[in-house]
């Protein structure tokens, strides 16, 4: 007898998802809606048949989901999938794309649809989702109608596996040869060499993929029918891994480079995607030191968890650069620094701008139009490849000339532990100290960008405390970040999310999930960390900075928002510390409270630029 419709819904989507397990997809956020009903319920029913391999999570709002999955996927390197239903559900998730493409994410976004007959006629919540994200996903794909026959089943599996190829790119490290290819993957990073000190798979080609699912009616599934328990529906016994696609440098190319770092005085810039675990983060350490290349770690690097002398944590305050500082040469790896005075000062130099060579794996990510060598690897793969030449004197002197330099500015920024801030105001740089100096060790700190960012770049120094410091660095924006905090506590089992009061109103429904966290079978902790100046601070450093009207009107913009009132709406606990005593106290409660805290710490809006100037030499 033929398969219902329903039936057919079911043994279609249930190959889907069954074949996205298999290569390493094990977490789904599904935001409510009607036309992805049969997505959203058979990612539930898979994991309520797999639980051990496959979890869901339900976030009311598609921008939020989003960011959500993109937290999460950014933690642990493996892409995470979203579903939504039609209609501007769709539309909400591109903040979330657009900063997955640039940060290099896997993220699998699958949308419900109304079939090709009911397009452009008026159908209710329906608009063209055909390319809706253009040139920002790594593949688009527009899934045919749900079909029970052989060859449209076997389509759907393979059209996961290229989902999951395209989203993790060439250089995707994740291993999934099937259900038992990794024993527990909700497991906690390991407390070892493999601890994740960055976001996970930034120097490779990973990205987001969307796959738009026309779904007629009625759109309940049968799952009556479906039986995956044993992989009953796919006999295949093997299948390949993903594996990254590792190069090294040519014999020809390695006596280029040995020949330019000989003549040229060299330092090495490492951003976001230098490393990805602290065993990686050691290996480098070790390649610059041994060769005598100071090494400028950006907070987000996964670096300032080493303590050796080639790290240099604080170089954003030496900007502009003395004249024995200067190099000849700059090696770059990953993306540009958080520091705008090391993107701005380095490529204009009066005496002539140094030269680049930028090792990455997919492009040179240099908006200063700069690059003079390119090397198309990942950073690890560059350091196991490449020997330098021997530093020569002049190299070691300039290696110490900016140990020397570094070591100096530490006390400066030391300094900033004991400065007095405003009446009532808690010093920025005081409470980034003291939450650093409090925070677990293999944790995460999540940062938001603005002031927050660059509140840690200034005053997180090296330690050799494991942590990951995690941002959404790919467009410096706003969107989603409490969301992407709460992904990434998910992934870590506890996180600190540091951020100021403009973005944590822009993502104050993110709340919301506290219900969600406190319903799962191990509850993830979030103490969030809230700067509250009530306003946007950053302008007070920017060209737009002025003491006429518009200033305050149009860039300081001030909410006065009850923060404690907000949390108490999504019964999440609140405190409000007016000193570093009382977010000591508060701080080390919520590290031990399942779900979502905040201690909100009043700061000062005005005269950042004062506040910071004494600590940078400017």
């Amino acid at each position: 007898m033929a398969a219902t419709h329903a039936q057919t819904t079911a043994l279609y989507l249930g190959a889907f998802f069954d074949e996205l397990m298999k290569w390493g997809v094990h977490d789904v956020v599904v935001s409510p809606g009607s036309r992805s009903t049969g997505l959203a319920m058979t990612a539930l029913e898979l994991a309520a048949r797999r639980s051990s391999q496959l979890r869901v999570l339900v976030d009311v709002d598609e921008r939020g989901a989003a960011f959500l999955a993109l937290g999460m996927a950014k933690a642990h390197g493996r892409p995470v999938a979203a579903v939504c239903t039609s209609g501007t559900a769709v539309a909400n998730y591109l903040p979330a794309v657009v900063e997955a493409e640039t940060s290099r994410v896997p993220l699998l976004l699958l949308t419900g649809d109304r079939p090709l007959r009911l397009q452009q006629l008026g159908a209710p919540q329906t608009t063209d989702q055909l390319k809706i994200f253009g040139h920002h996903v790594r593949q688009f794909r527009q899934m045919p109608e749900p079909s029970a026959q052989p060859q449209l089943l076997a389509f759907a599996r393979q059209a996961a596996r290229e989902a999951v190829l395209a989203a993790v790119g060439p250089q995707g490290r994740q291993g999934a040869t099937g259900p038992a290819a990794q024993a527990d993957p909700f497991a906690l990073p390991a407390h070892d060499g493999n601890f994740p000190v960055a976001a996970q798979g930034c120097s490779g080609g990973a990205g987001p993929v969307h796959l738009n699912f026309p779904l007629e009616e009625p759109l309940k599934p049968d799952f009556s029918v479906l039986d995956l328990s044993d992989d009953a529906s796919d006999t295949r016994e093997t299948r390949a891994p993903l594996v990254p696609v590792t190069s090294q440098i040519t014999p020809a190319a390695a006596q280029q480079l040995q020949q330019l770092i000989a003549g040229n005085r060299t330092v090495v810039f490492a951003g976001e995607g230098s490393c990805d675990t602290l065993q990686q983060a050691n290996d480098l350490t070790q390649w610059a030191q041994k060769w005598q290349l100071p090494l400028l770690a950006d907070p987000l690097s996964g670096l300032r968890s080493q303590v050796a002398d080639a790290v240099i944590d604080n170089y954003d305050n030496l900007f502009p650069l003395p004249d024995e500082l200067k190099p000849q040469l700059v090696i770059r790896f990953g993306r540009w620094p958080v520091s705008k005075g090391a993107s701005l000062s380095v490529p204009g130099w009066e005496d002539g701008r140094p030269l680049q060579l930028v090792v990455d794996g997919q492009q040179t990510r240099d908006f200063n139009s700069a690059t003079d060598f390119f090397a198309a690897l990942a950073p690890q793969d560059f350091i196991a490849s490449f020997q330098p030449p021997a530093a020569t004197n002049e190299q070691q002197r300039f290696f110490r000339a900016w140990v020397e330099a570094n070591n100096a500015q530490r006390e400066a920024v030391a300094a900033a532990s004991s400065a007095k801030a405003e009446e009532g105001a808690v010093h920025e740089g005081a409470l980034a100290r003291e939450l650093l100096a409090l925070i677990p060790a293999y944790s995460c700190l999540f940062s938001a960008n603005s002031m927050a960012i660059r509140c840690l770049d200034t005053f997180c120094t090296k330690t050799d405390k494991p942590l990951a410091l995690l941002a959404n660095r790919g467009q410096n924006g706003i969107d989603g970040t409490l969301s992407s905090a709460i992904g990434a506590a998910i992934a870590f089992g506890q996180a600190t999310f540091f951020t100021g009061d403009l973005t944590l109103l822009h993502d104050v429904n993110a709340l919301a999930l506290q219900r969600e966290l406190l319903a799962m079978e191990r509850p993830p902790s979030l103490a969030v960390v809230l700067m509250n100046n009530n306003g946007g601070a950053i302008f007070d450093m920017l060209p737009q900075r002025s003491n006429e009207p518009y200033f305050q009107r149009l860039f300081l913009t001030p909410q006065d928002v009850d923060f404690q009132a907000a949390a108490a709406a999504f019964a999440v606990p609140a405190v409000r510390a007016r000193s570093l005593e009382q977010f000591r106290s508060a701080y080390l409660e919520a590290l031990d409270r399942p779900g979502i805290s905040l201690i909100e710490v009043p700061t000062a809006l005005r005269d950042v630029r004062r506040r910071y100037a004494p600590y940078q030499g400017k």
